[in-house]
């Protein structure tokens, strides 16, 4: 990514088919047992020796650690949405853990756009976004539908 300062996208500048791609955040152990502790406190997201006795067989990230990540890629650079993201709903999966070392980096699609028919100033989008660690497996699929300003 460069320095340069990224437009704020309008429901005006959206169709579907349109892709959008962030930067990346490389996770490490002393995150996820930072998180683990405040918010999701499972031995699995704890401690490296628990973790090797249970169903992920090591220590993983929290999905809702993995959640945040994303959520931090995609305002920040992956769908600088004007206003911010305003989520009306959506649905998430975690497919595969999240492991220290990953290198997280968040790629989405504009599923549907729809115009509001009572409020003319704005919109709903859905965006389907997918976060791959750096060997391009599926960390999180969130898709989730999001209020959206028109220009002016």
């Amino acid at each position: 990514m460069t320095d340069a300062v990224l437009e704020a996208l309008y429901l005006d500048d959206l169709f579907p088919g349109q892709r959008l791609a962030s930067a990346s955040h490389e996770i490490d152990a002393d995150q996820i047992k930072a998180f683990a502790r405040q918010f999701d406190p499972q031995p699995f997201h704890l401690d490296e020796q628990e973790a090797q006795n249970t169903f992920f067989g090591g220590l993983a990230a929290s999905g809702w650690h993995v959640a945040a990540i994303t959520m931090k890629l995609l305002v920040g650079d992956g769908a600088p949405i004007a206003g911010g993201m305003i989520g009306a709903g959506g649905e998430i999966a975690w497919p595969n853990p999240t492991r220290p070392g990953d290198v997280l980096s968040v790629n989405s699609e504009v599923l549907e756009i729809k115009p509001s028919r009572s409020r003319p100033d704005r919109g709903m989008v859905t965006l389907r976004s997918e976060t791959r660690n750096q060997r391009g497996e599926l960390a999180q699929i969130f898709t989730a539908r999001l209020v959206v300003p028109r220009r002016g």
